[in-house]
């Protein structure tokens, strides 16, 4: 039955707003880790268990959404796990301790984990089966306006007002969202006459999942600051994510009653579709995480400067997707976007790779217009093939997948990029050593430079030359290295992108016809 336009126009806030409020709190704590740790007298290290939480809360209960959505009823659980993620918002705005602040967290991904698969399923719904392009196009914006504007946000909350503000401004949002899905998203109308004693549960299923994925997402997070496998925590939890998704992918797919049915996988498109998913989480994530600390630690930009030399992709983003879902709505075949979008995430790893330490934030916005554009021409087609050749019953079960496997591909990302960053600063700073030698005449000058601008200062010559100078020279050469490290993890970016071009034959050169679309907005749920 056709909706309302004001209703349909409520139900596209309702759910883009969830959404954009969960992915936010992806990246959102990224530039306040200092603040927040400094504040509850923590350690670095043991304050990015605050990512480390929410994440691995998400990335277990994104592939559940399927089976708690028929669970608990659609409705009943998304107002549910918005109401959860606000509370635990307000929680963690008040927390006394780093870790009653990682506990929170990790309630807050629970609760947001639902927010991304079940506003997906209730806007494609809304949508008459001919506009499916159209509410991908719209939800895209979601999807990738949240972890892009949340440094943004969480940069200019830091510098102007308390970290905390981070999490409560989710509040009146979260509240806002609570009223508007208890009054005006409807009930499926089966969810009038649940019976839960008749719906089987895969305890194994579900049990594996938990411990499967939750370690895999554990030891990506930690990994690098464990070093790896010299770490035995790494070391236990590597077996336990090895047995725990072997033992789920077995039980699925022999189970009568799987929580999440993979044998969906045999279809070639979801498969494709899935892979370029977890490329474009590699890269989304993985730039949104680079961009900022290689501003901040080598071009001194404050926070929000950071935040706001990624606004040009976010601009463009917003301008682009609707575009594309339209178009695509309208035949134009997806593949083409796809293509292009990894040219321009390609184009985009190398112009980023291209800045020096003196680059100014407006040197960034050409290359953070390749990442906005390339990002939209590759997140709406593929949500929109997600579920081409899928049957109705087998649709939720594809959109779980694809968004577990976007929020895999960003942690991979992060992980791979970080691990690399580090050793090939460690490389970097090896060679540029090596070069300077007492006998270069080169570094004899430029120590006697130095040396003598200390000396104009009133230093004594020998603590100028000794201490001053090499000090200073040791200096430039680790930010130099350091730029140099952060400038390589934008070209593994692209050759990341480069390798899985080969997973673009997968997709069908198609778009979804009339009966797709029609079981793509009944299936969705």
């Amino acid at each position: 039955m056709a909706i309302s336009k004001l209703r349909l126009a409520i139900i596209c806030i309702t759910t883009i707003s969830a959404a954009i409020m969960e992915l936010i709190d992806t990246s959102i704590t990224n530039v306040a880790l200092n603040n927040i740790s400094g504040t509850l007298g923590a350690t670095l290290e043991d304050a990015s268990w605050i990512i480390t939480a929410y994440a691995i809360a998400n990335v277990i209960i994104i592939p559940l959404t399927g089976f708690l959505s028929r669970f608990f009823g659609r409705k009943n659980y998304y107002l549910t796990s918005i109401i959860i993620f606000t509370i635990a918002s307000y929680m963690c705005g008040h927390a006394s301790s780093l870790w009653t602040l990682v506990s929170w967290r990790f309630i807050q991904g629970i609760g947001g984990g639902a927010l991304i698969s079940v506003s997906q399923s209730i806007l494609f719904e809304a949508f008459p089966p001919q506009k499916i392009g159209m509410a991908s196009g719209i939800f895209a914006m979601g999807i990738v306006i949240g972890p892009t504007i949340g440094p943004i946000l969480g940069g200019y909350i830091v510098d102007n007002y308390t970290w905390s503000l981070i999490f409560e401004i989710n509040v009146p949002i979260g509240i806002i969202a609570s009223f508007l899905t208890w009054r005006y998203i409807d009930r499926k109308e089966d969810e009038y006459h649940i019976d839960r004693r008749k719906i089987p549960i895969d305890f194994v299923g579900i049990t594996s999942l938990i411990f499967g994925i939750g370690a895999l997402q554990y030891v990506l997070e930690k990994g690098q600051s464990k070093d790896w496998m010299d770490d035995s925590t790494i070391r236990y939890l590597t077996v336990v994510a090895v047995l725990g998704i072997g033992l789920f992918i077995y039980t699925e797919l022999t189970a009568k009653n799987p929580v999440i049915n993979l044998k969906v996988l045999r279809n070639r498109n979801l498969i494709g579709s899935n892979v370029l998913t977890f490329v474009v989480g590699f890269g989304m994530y993985g730039s949104v995480y680079l961009f900022p600390v290689m501003v901040q630690r080598i071009m001194g930009f404050t926070p929000t400067d950071a935040g706001m030399a990624l606004m040009p992709s976010a601009l463009v983003t917003i301008f682009i997707m609707p575009v594309i879902g339209g178009s695509i709505s309208k035949g134009f075949p997806p593949i083409i976007y796809v293509i292009t979008g990894f040219v321009l995430f390609i184009l985009h790893g190398y112009t980023a790779s291209l800045a020096t330490a003196d680059s100014g934030k407006w040197w960034f916005i050409l290359t953070q217009i390749f990442r906005g554009i390339g990002t939209a021409f590759l997140v709406v087609p593929l949500i929109s093939q997600a579920v081409v050749g899928l049957q109705p019953k087998e649709m939720p079960y594809g959109i779980a997948l694809t968004n577990m496997f976007r929020q895999l591909g960003g942690a991979f990302g992060i992980a791979a990029i970080n691990t690399y960053v580090i050793r090939r600063y460690a490389t970097h700073r090896s060679d540029l050593v090596s070069d300077v030698q007492a006998n270069n005449p080169l570094v004899t000058q430029r120590i006697s430079d130095i040396s003598h601008a200390m000396i104009t200062k009133g230093i004594n010559p020998y603590m100028a030359q000794t201490k001053g100078a090499y000090s200073i020279l040791d200096l430039n050469i680790d930010t130099q290295s350091q730029l140099i490290a952060y400038l390589d993890g934008f070209i593994l970016i692209s050759i990341f992108f480069l390798c899985s071009i080969p997973f673009l034959l997968l997709l069908k050169n198609k778009k979804l016809n009339t009966a797709q679309r029609a079981e793509a907005a009944s299936g969705a749920h």
